[in-house]
């Protein structure tokens, strides 16, 4: 018989945290040298094992090898060299000035790293959304455990595999598993979660946080709006919907395209420039094309199969499906009616509902009408509206004549607001995630002044008034005793 496989369970989590605290209490982490030795031998890590990387990533999601080289492999790649680049200048105090009410004095704020912490990543991007907030947390010096998401097991095992093989096991953990193996690590006291997933899971972990009063990142989604005008190239704007929603894995990404509003008059050109863009990328047939990844698993393809079942009649292009490969094509539904289900929840598919209006100006309307989104998207030449746009449209992020690509930029946070998440990451935005910025005041023995001490005549509270004004004519007659009052 072979060896049972031993579950990991509530004491064997509490175990491990202890270990992890006491390497963290050492200092081990903390110094210069084992960030860059860790983010060195991420690199190293992706630079050696790429074939099976994507090798797993095609087992889970079918995703085409240069889709996911460019958005999970060298992504990783590139956060992990940006943070080796910056380290020394992340690390580094930043002084600050400070005022007469402590004169003399000098103050700085100290990056400090939080401490354990808990990443737990989703399936959608499992290598990504996995390695990339680790990237953060080891940057800025912290222990970290990695929990990557049940829902993509290839990718899971791989990383928990090639994680032990590579990183430093007395402080980088992964624990692979799915709700028994979550439930009991977050039963633990971390110094800080960091969540990339659903708002119900969110909620879960959010809750579990607040029994240690422990900081949280959650990365969330929601229903991101893409406003057309009419005044733009079609062509270039079809295109670029066409790979934020479909070409970038199935639409299964949190910041994809949820839903088009444009108006009544344009809707139809717009949806004919829409159809040629699919058939060019992926075929007459895109369930045949292996340009395009699959729905993650059966869950997931019969959900979605369900809503659009409810609105079967809207489809105006595409609607194949074959749930023996857990394909589905590109759709397009026109005038889907508010209250349908696909219109309530965050679709995350190849599913893409129009919304028409007589003016454009409606759109936002019915953006806030629905919680905040992860993202929001406009394309217009009309230099008014993309003002007012980003002025009034609240999101975790907006991209102007694009879609999707303000998450590749390393300078830009990447975080939602409201229902579609809290905190950010990304570039430095990674580093200060899991770092806590500690003021740190330094003063001398010599000319302490008796003012600020008991008993408090009326002459000190006259001075303690100059200092605290800082005017400095004022702080100087009241030390000559004279009176401006």
């Amino acid at each position: 018989m072979g060896e049972e496989k031993q579950t990991f369970d509530e004491k064997k989590a509490a175990l491990m945290v202890m270990e992890l605290r006491d390497t963290f209490r050492s200092g081990k982490t903390k110094s210069y040298e084992w960030r860059v030795s860790q983010l060195k031998s991420l690199v190293k890590m992706i630079e050696e094992k790429e074939s099976e990387i994507l090798q797993a990533l095609y087992k889970d999601l079918s995703k085409p090898k240069l889709e996911a080289f460019i958005s999970e492999v060298h992504a990783v790649k590139s956060a992990s060299n940006l943070a080796l680049k910056e380290l020394k200048s992340w690390m580094k105090p930043e002084k600050v000035k400070t005022n007469m009410s402590t004169y003399p004095s000098s103050a700085e704020i100290l990056p400090e790293p939080l401490g354990v912490v808990l990443v737990i990543s989703a399936w959608n991007y499992p290598f990504l959304l996995s390695l990339d907030p680790v990237v953060g947390a080891i940057a800025a010096g912290n222990a970290v455990v990695l929990k990557p998401s049940e829902i993509s097991p290839a990718t899971s095992s791989t990383i928990a595999r090639l994680l032990a093989e590579y990183l430093d096991n007395s402080t980088i953990r992964v624990i692979e598993g799915a709700v028994p193996e979550t439930t009991a690590l977050l039963e633990q006291k971390w110094d800080k979660i960091f969540f990339t997933g659903g708002g119900r899971v969110g909620r879960i972990v959010m809750s579990a946080a607040a029994r240690h009063l422990t900081p949280v990142t959650l990365e969330l989604g929601g229903k991101n709006p893409v406003v057309v005008d009419s005044n733009v190239d079609v062509e270039v704007a079809a295109r670029r919907i066409v790979a934020g929603k479909w070409a970038a894995n199935c639409g299964q990404i949190c910041i994809g395209a949820d839903y088009i509003i444009t108006t009544k008059k344009f809707a139809p050109k717009l949806i004919d420039v829409l159809r040629n863009k699919i058939e060019e990328f992926f075929g007459k047939d895109p369930t045949e094309s292996s340009d395009q990844s699959r729905i993650v698993n059966s869950f997931h393809f019969r959900r979605l199969a369900n809503l659009l079942d409810e609105v079967s009649d809207k489809i105006v292009v595409g609607g194949q499906r074959d749930e023996s490969r857990l394909k589905i094509a590109p759709t397009i539904l026109l005038d889907v009616p508010e209250n349908a289900q696909i219109m309530q929840e965050e679709i995350f598919g190849p599913l893409l509902p129009i919304i028409t209006v007589e003016n454009l100006e409606e759109c936002f309307g019915i953006i806030e009408a629905k919680p905040k989104p992860l993202s929001a998207y406009l394309f217009t030449n009309d230099q008014r509206l993309k003002k007012k746009f980003v002025q009034n449209v609240s999101a975790g992020g907006i991209a102007i004549n694009d879609t999707i690509l303000q998450v590749a930029q390393p300078n830009l946070p990447f975080g939602g607001v409201g229902e579609s998440g809290m905190g950010c990451y990304h570039g430095k935005f990674s580093f200060d995630a899991f770092t806590h910025r500690k003021p740190v005041l330094y003063r001398i023995f010599a000319r302490d002044s008796s003012v600020r001490y008991p008993p408090y005549t009326p002459k000190k509270e006259k001075i303690m008034r100059a200092l605290l004004s800082g005017n400095l004519l004022r702080i100087i007659l009241t030390l000559l005793g004279w009176s401006r009052d």
